[in-house]
């Protein structure tokens, strides 16, 4: 599985390689419901494409975002005040008596204020990290999508709710931001013919077992250890990545756009290093027939998937 990525977060980039349009509606749309308290994860740098709005809609983003900002600021500072009163408290206590209840509540509070003074550091400042732009399951990514016959780039939910499935399904399938090859025609069925897009990815982490990656068997007694991976293709370029997306609706609730990466066999070097799955590139040449699929012909559709594009991806421990 493709259980994180490095994403191209900015819209434009999409605009400019494809001649696409933005889905003004559904980014205002997406923003707005996330200042209104939705639990939307939108990466940083989809925020930071709006930090210099170019139009009347894309300032109303900027509102919405820096109004959610503005609050979740406000929290924090709340949530930094009662953990450092604690903080205090605990150390009061430990001047006179050490008992395991207060070294506990110090260590709590300390971590808790580490870690609240990160995420405000994080909302004021303006330089962008790699971080930025690191999607999870759950998180939010640009899409392109092709609609009445244009390029149109949509934010869409990594983990897929397709249309008329329940809304729990998000917590009893919690593995649909990948959709395997070998199931397409199964599980995927209603999206694989009909509603495809692509996501512009540049490396993916993937959690690996350290014994397998070391390419070794576990000493008696020993227990395994799990790590995180970041695979980075030798092109040092972008890739297009296969996915399946849905738009779900229910009545009184919100619309919800939700996609998922197809993932296949790994390649061997991927295979090496300690996983089984990979997601699958498409090449440049076959974008429009990928975006624009036909379901009375799905050779078609598997042989643009066949025939993807094969860097070598070299590894290394995330940071």
């Amino acid at each position: 599985m493709c259980y994180s990525a490095q994403i191209q977060a900015d819209y434009r980039k999409y605009v400019k390689m494809f001649g696409a349009q933005m889905d003004i509606r559904e980014f205002a749309r997406l923003f707005w419901e996330r200042a209104e308290g939705s639990k939307a994860k939108i990466p940083k740098a989809m925020e930071d494409a709006f930090r210099e709005p170019q139009s009347d809609d894309e300032r109303q983003i900027k509102q919405f975002i820096d109004r959610f900002n503005t609050d979740q600021a406000a929290t924090l500072e709340q949530d930094l005040f009662k953990q450092r009163k604690r903080l205090a408290d605990a150390e009061r206590t430990l001047q006179t008596k050490v008992t395991k209840a207060a070294t506990e509540s110090r260590r709590i509070a300390t971590d808790k204020i580490d870690w609240t003074l990160g995420r405000l550091d994080d909302l004021r400042r303006t330089m962008p990290q790699d971080r930025d732009s690191r999607i999870f399951p759950g998180h939010y990514a640009p899409v392109l999508v092709v609609e009445n016959g244009q390029y149109v780039v949509k934010p869409m939910r990594y983990q897929c709710r397709i249309a008329g499935k329940p809304a729990n399904y998000d917590a009893r399938f919690p593995g649909t931001y990948n959709a395997r090859l070998d199931r397409l025609e199964e599980y995927w069925r209603p999206l694989f013919g009909y509603s495809h897009g692509l996501m512009i990815v540049n490396r993916f982490y993937e959690n690996v077992s350290r014994a397998r990656m070391e390419g070794r068997t576990l000493g008696e007694g020993e227990k395994d250890e799990n790590v995180v991976l970041e695979f980075t293709p030798d092109s040092g370029g972008d890739m297009l990545v296969a996915c399946l997306w849905s738009r779900w609706m229910a009545k009184d609730q919100p619309d919800l756009l939700s996609f998922a990466a197809i993932t296949d066999e790994p390649p061997p070097e991927v295979a090496a290093a300690g996983h089984d799955r990979c997601i699958v590139p498409v090449k440049p040449e076959h974008v429009e027939a990928w975006l624009n699929p036909d379901a009375s012909n799905l050779d078609a559709l598997y042989a643009i998937l066949a025939d993807r594009d094969r860097p070598y991806y070299e590894h290394r421990l995330a940071a």
